[in-house]
């Protein structure tokens, strides 16, 4: 079996790579993309730590957290969609406000 400290350095790499995506990226795609790999590094914890406390409520609650990622990344996507519509860029410094 696998050791969990494996796991965890794993899942901490992809949280450090996604937060470093998010505080310096402009692109709102991907910084859409880098909080998906904070939120599947938190979903790696999860399941890591239920599968060695042999209990199923961590992975019951990341199968939630990846439903409720995909509903983030419809409505974000939405949002970016109408923000190129209507500002012609979707690059995050040059959009300061969501006022029509």
């Amino acid at each position: 079996m696998i050791p969990q400290e494996y796991f965890m350095v794993v899942a901490a790499i992809l949280f450090a790579i996604g937060a470093f995506g998010v505080l310096t990226r402009r692109n709102a795609i991907v910084v859409l993309m880098c909080i998906e790999l904070m939120l599947n590094a938190a979903n790696i914890n999860f399941v890591t730590f239920a599968v060695y406390n042999h209990d199923v409520s961590g992975q019951v609650f990341a199968l939630f957290s990846i439903a409720i990622a995909a509903a983030e990344v419809a409505i974000g996507l939405a949002i970016l969609l109408n923000l190129q519509k209507t500002h012609d860029t979707i690059d995050l410094t040059e959009i300061n406000t969501l006022r029509w």
